[in-house]
């Protein structure tokens, strides 16, 4: 998730103040900080060669971080707010997603530091939503109230939508896709431990939701440890490492974007299965406190874990599909082919210079720097699909207590 969005926050309080409550139960300045936080940049459409676009028809696309989730928008109709829909992931040829809930951002939130005590953004949003009241007072609540949405949407499109929770539920996606479907396999995680409220028994609560990924921080310290943009930058705590053996023995994958650089190195040196980095950036190219270095990056990938390329300005510095390319080029020059993959944030209330139906703009920006087409199928999507085919649980899926309740 992309910068704040105190300012619009206000003016939908201003907007609410002048266009009455009404508006407010009816979900009108919700969606009107959606529109405001969500942007794509306007530009002439793409123009993509026959052959480009052959390709790219080819190709198994996969993002790591998309927050579409958080917004309740009706996902199920194609729409101009935004990044993405279902119709617009089947234009984009998307057929492996991983969709998290936020459930924490805090008012004025920067990359340099945050307090963990800052007045939340989600909690107003959610207000704006009309949420329950479990949702509003407790982040775990948010997070399986975001993952209800996804199961909603594959029960209202079960041959578009599967809710895939392991390796076998994921490879019958893929076949059915190579048969002419357009389904499109969506992976739960959520941003930041935090979403624990601080009991490991929530661990559990989570998976049996359906989430099998979790991003250790976001925007501030948590109880598991510090955050890239909090006060302390410490390591993992003492619950934070509880946490992390807890996820890997449920085979969850742990993601550690956003997090402390003593968090990643504690992380790293613990964990016997490899962990990705869901969305970010690398310093060499684009110096912001938001990225990678090149060292982490190394080291990341070296235990076989996955770089995920953001396409907002703090990740990439130039937003546009060239700009994206040159920060895949130089992360491949660092990590490796096999471990560069996309890590979008689509939908994370930041500005973007194309949105998901228009990929075939990045798979052209790759060609043209001359990538072959086994490095481009690798970046755009087999990275991802065969790290979750390693690395998702291999058992039967849990009880899907959310599911069922849709």
């Amino acid at each position: 998730m992309g910068i704040s969005y105190l300012k619009v926050g206000l003016g939908a309080i201003v907007l609410v103040a002048a266009v009455g409550y009404g508006a407010l139960r009816t979900g009108y300045v919700a969606q009107y900080v959606d529109n405001s936080r969500n942007v794509v940049v306007e530009h002439e459409p793409y123009a993509i060669s026959s052959d480009t676009q052959a390709l790219h028809d080819r190709l198994r696309i996969a993002d790591l971080h998309n927050d579409v989730l958080l917004w309740g928008r009706n996902i199920s109709d194609e729409s101009s707010i935004g990044h993405s829909d279902l119709p617009r992931f089947v234009k984009g040829n998307v057929g492996v997603q991983i969709f998290t809930s936020v459930t924490k951002s805090p008012r004025g939130q920067n990359y340099e530091k945050n307090s963990a005590e800052a007045a939340d953004n989600i909690t107003l949003l959610g207000r704006l939503q009309s949420w329950p009241s479990e949702a509003l007072n407790k982040l775990s609540e948010r997070a399986l109230l975001q993952a209800r949405r996804l199961y909603a949407l594959e029960k209202k499109h079960p041959e578009q939508v599967k809710v895939v929770h392991t390796q076998e539920e994921l490879q019958a996606v893929l076949d059915a896709r190579a048969n002419g479907s357009t389904m499109i396999a969506g992976i739960l995680g959520t941003e930041g431990g935090h979403a624990l409220d601080g009991d490991i028994k929530n661990v559990n609560r989570l998976y049996d939701g359906g989430l099998r990924l979790m991003g250790l921080q976001h925007f501030f310290d948590n109880k598991l440890g510090g955050s890239l943009h909090g006060q302390s930058k410490a390591g993992l705590t003492d619950f934070g490492k509880e946490v992390v053996q807890l996820m890997e023995q449920k085979e969850m994958i742990v993601d550690v974007a956003h997090s402390s650089p003593a968090v990643i190195e504690d992380v790293l040196a613990m964990t016997t299965r490899p962990i990705v980095v869901s969305h970010t950036g690398l310093k060499g190219i684009c110096d912001t406190p938001r990225n990678l270095t090149d060292e982490q990056v190394r080291a990341i990938s070296a235990n076989g874990g996955l770089i995920g390329i953001g396409f907002w300005d703090a990740a990439a510095c130039d937003i546009s599909p060239k700009g994206v390319a040159d920060s895949i080029e130089y992360a491949v020059s660092i990590a490796g082919i096999n471990s560069v993959a996309l890590g979008s944030d689509f939908d994370g209330s930041v500005t973007t210079a194309f949105d998901i139906s228009e990929y075939a703009i990045l798979t052209q920006e790759l060609l043209k720097k001359g990538f072959t087409e086994d490095q481009i199928a690798a970046v755009m999507g087999e990275n991802i699909i065969k790290f979750l085919l390693e690395n998702l649980p291999q058992g039967e899926s849990a009880e899907e207590n959310l599911a069922s309740s849709n």
